[in-house]
């Protein structure tokens, strides 16, 4: 399942499925989707966003064994969280509603 997240005030961001539960319930909200957060709600969601991923342990794959391709192909929550926190700054700073569905 793919996710997509919209705002007036920045370009739409799609991302898979459990990543983007796993963001929202970083940011507070419930995981369900299609889900939204009012404008004046944004910038409470994108705070806590930014401290639980300050908080959770780096999930980066420091090191990896031979052949073991699939701890090499991960990629940490807080990376794929960018493109969503640029998201939520842009609709922060409109007071923009932001929206999600499947």
């Amino acid at each position: 399942m793919l996710v997509t997240f919209k705002t007036t005030a920045y370009a739409d961001i799609t991302m898979f499925g459990d990543a983007a539960e796993a963001l929202l319930k970083l940011m507070g909200q419930s995981g369900n989707i299609p889900g939204a957060i009012m404008g004046d709600q944004v910038a409470d969601a994108l705070a806590n966003l930014k401290q639980a991923l300050a908080d959770r342990p780096a999930d980066d794959v420091a090191e990896t064994s031979e052949g073991d391709e699939e701890q090499s192909n991960k990629v940490a929550l807080a990376t794929r969280a960018v493109p969503l926190i640029e998201l939520l700054e842009a609709a922060a700073a409109s007071s923009a509603n932001v929206m999600w569905d499947s």
